[in-house]
């Protein structure tokens, strides 16, 4: 079987299910496993590299209005790699290669390859979409023992963090102009032992005014820009903490305030979402968790700057 992922979530998906050497097409930013960035990519950005965080935004506005996405399908090469199965999405047009245009390219292939939409909201959906790629990948039984095992690793997290204080949490999906964390996100912080009183879960990320968040009052800050590592994230920390009143938040004066990798284990619908849940939980309930975080997975912002965390 030939398989094209047009998502980093579903490329994660597909190598969780021991399924990587099938692969003949990715995207160009499927970077995780490793082993994907040998895989020919099909897409590129139509964003230049580098941009304020605010004129990524605006960029983004601007292809939503004009019903544009602000990523390029290589049709062409799509095509000439003849896959059996093509993982697409159609829950955002503007953040990813909308379906359509999937669907056009799919027509143009010498024998019809299977389109399979991935679009969940949640967590739950998120074990529908691995499900739904195993059935289409011939590997039911392997997404289902996948599954559990995910379900389970959740499971451990929610014993330990069970009855203990839940500190008031702010996710920061985009930091300017400001966004709270969305989707699934709030059910990340919720399993975790925290408590996103901005989120809401299931729900697209929105934009949220400074004054609610200096009225809620966070414990602990958590930036996780979409599309970005740790470093990255806290290389824009300055566009947050400019911010008027941003020194008197509690998690400031406690400092409790981290930079993660979004891009690994926030933005993408995949298994390492799991890993995202326990990354939080030892960032809310530190003494609970003595194991380190990954490599590279969170910053904590110090006197002299963002540390390795922890």
């Amino acid at each position: 079987m030939r398989i094209a992922s047009l998502l980093p979530s579903a490329t994660e998906i597909v190598y969780a299910l021991g399924l990587g050497d099938s692969l003949v097409a990715v995207t160009h930013e499927c970077d995780f496993p490793a082993a994907a960035r040998g895989t020919p990519s099909v897409t590129s950005s139509l964003i230049a590299e580098g941009l304020p965080s605010a004129l990524i935004d605006r960029a983004v506005r601007e292809s939503r209005r004009d019903a544009h996405t602000i990523y390029a399908l290589d049709a062409e090469r799509l095509v000439a790699l003849a896959p059996d199965v093509v993982l697409t999405q159609s829950l955002c047009d503007v953040c990813a290669v909308p379906r359509s245009a999937v669907e056009e390219a799919a027509c143009a292939m010498p024998r019809a390859a299977n389109v399979v939409s991935l679009d969940p909201h949640t967590l739950d959906g998120v074990f529908e979409s691995i499900a739904d790629a195993g059935a289409a990948l011939g590997v039911p039984e392997r997404a289902e023992r996948l599954v559990a095992g995910l379900r389970a690793r959740i499971d451990a997290v929610r014993r330990v963090v069970e009855g203990r204080p839940r500190p008031r949490v702010l996710c920061c999906e985009w930091l300017d102009p400001l966004y709270r964390g969305g989707h699934w996100v709030p059910q990340q912080v919720r399993l975790a032992g925290g408590l996103d009183g901005l989120g809401r879960e299931g729900e697209y990320s929105a934009l949220v005014e400074w004054d609610e968040v200096a009225s809620y009052g966070p414990d602990v800050v958590v930036l996780m820009p979409c599309g970005f590592d740790a470093a990255g994230a806290a290389s824009r920390a300055g566009e947050l903490t400019r911010r008027p009143g941003w020194e008197r938040l509690p998690a400031v004066r406690s400092g409790r305030v981290f930079a993660v990798d979004g891009s690994g284990y926030f933005s993408r619908p995949g298994p390492r979402l799991v890993d995202g849940i326990e990354l939080l939980a030892r960032i809310l309930h530190p003494e609970s968790f003595g194991t380190p975080a990954p490599e590279g997975a969170a910053l904590r912002l110090g006197p002299s700057g963002f540390e390795v965390y922890p």
